[in-house]
């Protein structure tokens, strides 16, 4: 139900977020205020969500990453200093994450995601995942169901970067602008309206992860799609492939021999779908996409947590070639 949680905001908090209070209402930033988000992954595109969503003054966010922080982090990687080479990524993180908002709790796990029980994931309100293989994917978004708790897939490859939702049977409020009649034709004058906000329940219902992994992105029916998406979709579906493949992302200090890996996985599974330039743009985080694909995953956690506006249905891609996101729907009924 879209209702108020009984929070209370004290002086403090509505100062700070009075601009959001003006934006999306009193009772959304109630809701956002009782939220507890875990991040999953501290890489660019995970510290890019984790700014936004703290700065937007959820209750809670958990950072979870047994990683250490590399060179490669660099890039795209704003919350671990340089100082920070070869520690843990989360901890790393930790200090400049709360210095952008004191009144969100932070929290810290080391521990590696597969090491984590599925009664840890029912703790949260929201569970967003970046950079996983495909069979935590779906692991922890079927613990997400059992729990009733909203899910996010995402993940950065160079220049390329999508997210996928799994947000069950998600009930929220859509502003629908009409004209409303305030005085009525007259032989004198003509009608008079003016335009009102009027506010619409609505519902969506959300397939689970495991229809992405079963879209066969080479059937003849999703041409239509694949040819709207240019070759973002076939090639984030093969990327993902050669994680599961070889454990890990392409690299850029293996720039030679993964490119020939990737264009064999190609040949293989998506034959004539991807064009060999395309390639070039997978390796390590690019900021400007991190920052890109971050902003869009936080507005969602934060539109669903809200219950305030339309969510994404409920794969987003973002190609660098059209310089566009577009939204696909995958396995929905509705």
């Amino acid at each position: 139900m879209v209702e108020s949680n009984g929070v209370e905001l004290t002086e403090q908090e509505a100062e700070l977020y009075d601009r959001q209070i003006r934006l999306w209402g009193l009772d959304s930033q109630k809701r956002i205020r009782a939220a507890r988000v875990l991040i999953a992954g501290l890489n660019g595109l995970g510290a890019e969500i984790a700014k936004n969503t703290i700065l937007a003054g959820v209750k809670s966010v958990t950072l979870l990453d047994d990683r250490k922080v590399t060179e490669e982090d660099f890039c795209s990687q704003f919350l671990a200093p340089q100082s920070a080479l070869g520690s843990n990524r989360a901890e790393a993180s930790l200090t400049r994450a709360q210095n952008l908002n004191p009144m969100v709790e932070l929290k810290v796990d080391t521990d590696a995601l597969a090491t984590k029980p599925d009664e840890f994931f029912k703790e949260f309100d929201i569970v967003c995942i970046i950079g996983a293989p495909t069979a935590e994917y779906v692991r922890v978004d079927n613990v997400c169901r059992e729990g009733n708790v909203k899910f996010f897939a995402c993940d950065v490859w160079g220049m390329y970067g999508t997210f996928f939702a799994d947000l069950q049977e998600h009930e929220f409020v859509e502003d629908v602008y009409k004209h409303k009649v305030i005085a009525k034709a007259t032989k004198q004058q003509k009608e008079k309206t003016e335009m009102v906000c009027i506010p619409c329940k609505r519902l969506f219902k959300y397939p689970a992860y495991q229809a992405l992994v079963d879209y066969d992105f080479s059937a003849p029916a999703n041409a239509r799609t694949l040819k709207q998406n240019s070759v973002a979709l076939p090639l984030v579906r093969l990327l993902q492939k050669f994680r599961d493949d070889e454990q890990r992302d392409p690299a850029y200090g293996k720039r030679e021999e993964d490119l020939k890996k990737l264009l064999e996985l190609r040949d293989a599974v998506a034959p004539g779908m991807i064009p060999d330039s395309a390639f070039g743009n997978v390796f390590a985080q690019i900021a400007p996409v991190t920052a890109i694909v971050g902003g869009a995953v936080a507005h969602e956690i934060i539109k669903v947590v809200s219950q305030k506006e339309v969510p994404h249905k409920n794969l987003v891609l973002f190609d660098p070639e059209q310089c566009t996101a577009t939204v696909v729907e995958v396995g929905c009924e509705n």
